[in-house]
Parts: structure tokens; sequence; C-alpha cells
């Protein structure tokens, strides 16, 4: 698609009402922008539980909206926040806890975040027999390989705060990143494991595991993972069209066979069973983590930090207005 046609689609040339935009507003949106065909997406990590994101990519809304994405995963060197700071990405995905930090240290973040992804922890727990009767109880005296990210972290000990059970009682593992710790349950280290879909699925599939419990059914509704940007690119014209983009594929993931959803985003996880894939999306469908609005409503952002100050991990509760922009041009 070349320039012009790209800007078309995201800047039509009449408005909702069906009066058309004059010479002076087309000027002042060219003068803005030269080309927006190009939207750079990042991701502080790859899971089936960023559906409604990646299928912005794989069902074709971005291109409808005359955007062409790029997609790439953070690393330790290359983190969301750098690269959007430094301009190579317009949007990431990432958390309200993120915000926090800065407010911590007594600093105005200048990053924002403007519309939720999921409204829910994604996250499971595999143990090595099958277990109907499942207890969170049972986890005391085991090993168990958890994610020690910030966030997965204090989660997880708040659903175990939550069903009664001390974190000291476990013996927690901490290996390194989610492949490492996929590798060493594999390799017999662990009496359960603490992990994001598909990969659950994934040991299931494998026999090599049997999922017992859900983070995200003990904790139950918290701003979890969201889309974040920069002030400057918050009043870009390229968010409303992205936003467009965005509120559709919301719906598709809401609306659409999982199975029909992993097929289309199968090559975004070659390493995965496409089977296995539709499994995680379905649940993540059932668990409730995906509406219709993109909103961050309030009360998940206080549930979020119920979480972590119960962890220690922030001294006071920071303002919604502090870390949530609502969705530009209140396209919410």
């Amino acid at each position: 698609m070349d320039c012009d046609a790209a800007l078309v689609k995201i800047w039509p040339t009449t408005f909702d009402n069906g009066r058309r935009r004059t010479a002076r507003e087309s000027t002042a949106f060219h003068s803005q922008v030269r080309c927006m065909a190009q939207i750079n997406i990042m991701v502080s990590r790859h899971s089936a539980f960023y559906t409604p994101l990646i299928s912005t990519i794989t069902a074709g809304f971005l291109h409808d909206e005359g955007l062409e994405p790029t997609y790439s995963v953070a690393t330790p060197r290359r983190s969301v926040a750098k690269a959007i700071i430094d301009g190579s990405v317009d949007l990431a995905q990432s958390a309200v806890s993120r915000g926090w930090g800065p407010l911590e240290r007594g600093q105005r973040p200048d990053i924002m975040h403007f519309a939720q992804i999921n409204e829910r922890d994604g996250f499971f727990l595999t143990g090595r027999e099958r277990d109907r009767d499942f207890t969170w109880d049972k986890l005391a005296g085991k090993e168990v390989l958890i994610d020690h990210g910030d966030q997965p972290l204090a989660m997880f000990r708040y659903a175990l705060h939550k069903k009664g059970v001390n974190y000291a009682d476990l013996i927690p593992i901490d290996v390194g990143g989610a492949q490492a710790m996929d590798e060493a349950f594999q390799a017999g280290r662990g009496d359960y494991v603490h992990q994001q879909g598909p990969a659950p699925q994934q040991l299931e599939h494998d026999e090599q595991g049997f999922i017992v419990a859900s983070v995200g059914e003990a904790i139950g509704p918290v701003a979890f993972s969201s889309l974040m940007a920069s002030r400057r690119w918050l009043g870009n014209i390229m968010v409303r069209a992205f936003l467009r983009a965005y509120r559709k594929s919301r719906l598709y993931v809401i609306e659409t066979p999982a199975e029909e959803i992993a097929a289309a985003q199968a090559h975004f996880f070659p390493r995965t069973d496409v089977e296995v894939l539709a499994r995680a999306i379905a649940f993540y469908q059932g668990l409730g983590c995906w509406g219709p609005d993109p909103l961050i409503t309030r009360e998940a952002y206080e549930a979020a930090l119920d979480v972590f100050l119960h962890a220690g991990a922030i001294t006071r509760r920071h303002p919604y207005e502090d870390v949530v922009a609502p969705p530009p041009g209140g396209e919410g």
C-alpha cells in the first residue's frame, strides 16, 4: 500500500457526521506526518495471553487501517521502556505496575498506559501428576519453579495469600526466564512450575505435566497487562487508527472460535502445536481476560495496587491519573 492510500485509511476524508474535512484540516494533518504506514510494536513477553494485540496483526485489522506493523520482543538489553523513549517503538505491551517505579522515585512518568490487554492474571500452575482435587495448601513443602519477574511473582504471592497459604512454606526456585523454567521442569527440576500459556498446555500435550490451577482464577479481576506509549505518541493521529483496529481485534477474540484464532496466529508460535495454542486461547476466553472495552478501569487498577502493596513492592497507592491515560480521542 502506498503512502497516500495509507493516509486515507488512517485519516478519512469525512467525519462520522458526514462533514468533509476542510483543506486546512487536511493540510494540518499532512504537516504532522509524512506517512503513517509503519507502526512499531514491542512486547515484554510473547504469549497467547496477548492474543488481542497479536490478532491486530494476524487478523488483518491493522492492515485494514493502512498500518504495516513490526513486532518484536524485549530483551535484557532492550526493554520496552527504552525502546519507546528512544523512539524505535511506537507502543508496547507492559503493565500499569511499570509506571509505579518512577513514581516511587518521585519522577513523572514519560510513558502512559492507554488500553487494557488482560484483566486477569494469565499464569498457571502445572504439576507432575494429574490432580483434579488440587488445593493450594498442597504446595507447602514442595519445590515450585516460580517466574520471578516483578509482577508474576507479586501476583503469585497474592494468590497464595487469598488461598490462605504462606509463601514461606513453599520451596521457591528461580532458574531464570520462561524458556529456562520450561527446560528445567522437563529435565525433572521441581514439583510444580508457574507459567503463562501456551507453555503449560504444551507440557500437558507432551504428557510432561498437568495443569492444576489458574492464578487468574484465584485472584480475580486485576489490571495485569496493558498497552503503553509516550505522551508524545498519544497525541499522534496514528493512535486513533491503531485503536480502531484494536477494538475490532478485541471483539474478534471474544466472538471467534479459539481454533480459528490459533490457526491465524500459528506462525507466531512455531514451537507450539496449533491445538495446544487453541486450548490456551479458549481458556483465556473463558476466564474473562478480554472484554470489548479497552479502557483500564479504576477498579482493576486499584486491585493491582492491592497486589503490589501486599508484596511490599510499592510504598503507597499511586493515583490512577499518574499512570493511565484514557484511550485517545474517546476511542475506548
